[in-house]
């Protein structure tokens, strides 16, 4: 039986997605990165980026969510294109698009609307404006066909799905809905049944997770801010020293 690890954000969603649309048995196993799981020694011994989601299928580990998509369809030979050069080429090219583009975007988009401990201009609008232009791709591509690559359901609009379902915080309330052809294959995905079964995940394995965005949880999300916090107060320190070194008058000391 495959162990997959994996919480509720849209990474782990893909796969919850697709084992469900696969039939594949599984254990589900919590990681809440809001509590540090990500982080125990015992965890990165299975997925050294401590991130989720990962699997383990008959003692072989795969992480990464993309890599994993395609592990399954690879080795169940559902959801995936005929292997042929050119169909291979469009596979990978639209996963590495989420992969590279929309995961990464939407993120950040989140992230600096949301989580930032400081409102950053610069820092939101970037990240928003390639998260538009990447989902306007998305619905672009969907205008010309019914699914990502073509007129058939594969692992391609699982990945999709994890992330666009997210699209009212990753950009804004509605904007899914103005991106019609993403919309459409949105409700279709959403109508299936192993998609039902998919977001039942915790409530059938009789999980839960830490709501709250606290101090203890912002810790074990952006461990980076750790390090800015000690930036900070050495640059500061610094600073002083080198205007009592500069200015006699400032005597004090720096602590």
């Amino acid at each position: 039986m495959i162990k997959f690890y994996y919480n509720t954000s849209p990474n782990p969603m893909k796969i919850a997605l697709c084992l469900e649309e696969m039939n594949l048995s599984y254990e589900a196993i919590p990681i809440d990165t809001r509590k540090g799981d990500q982080h125990s020694d015992s965890y990165k011994a299975i997925n050294p980026n401590a991130k989720a989601p990962a699997i383990e299928d008959d003692g072989h580990v795969v992480f990464d969510s993309n890599a994993i998509l395609l592990y399954l369809a690879e080795k169940s030979g559902k959801f995936i294109t005929e292997n042929t050069p050119k169909n291979r080429a469009d596979l990978l090219s639209w996963l590495m698009f989420v992969a590279t583009g929309i995961g990464p975007y939407s993120g950040q988009s989140v992230h600096f609307q949301h989580m930032a401990p400081q409102k950053l201009d610069y820092a939101i609008n970037r990240y928003l404006f390639e998260a538009e232009r990447h989902y306007n791709i998305l619905d672009d591509r969907l205008s010309k066909n019914q699914y990502m690559l073509g007129d058939i359901y594969t692992i391609v609009d699982m990945c999709v799905w994890g992330w666009a379902r997210m699209l009212p915080k990753v950009i804004g309330e509605g904007e899914l809905e103005k991106r019609t052809n993403l919309n459409r294959l949105m409700t279709e995905i959403n109508n299936r049944e192993a998609t039902k079964r998919a977001l039942n995940i915790t409530n059938t394995n009789n999980h839960s997770f830490k709501v709250e965005i606290d101090a203890e949880a912002s810790k074990h999300l952006f461990p980076s801010n750790e390090r800015l916090k000690t930036w900070l107060r050495s640059n500061f320190k610094n600073r002083i020293q080198r205007m009592i070194s500069f200015n006699p008058l400032y005597s004090f000391k720096a602590n």
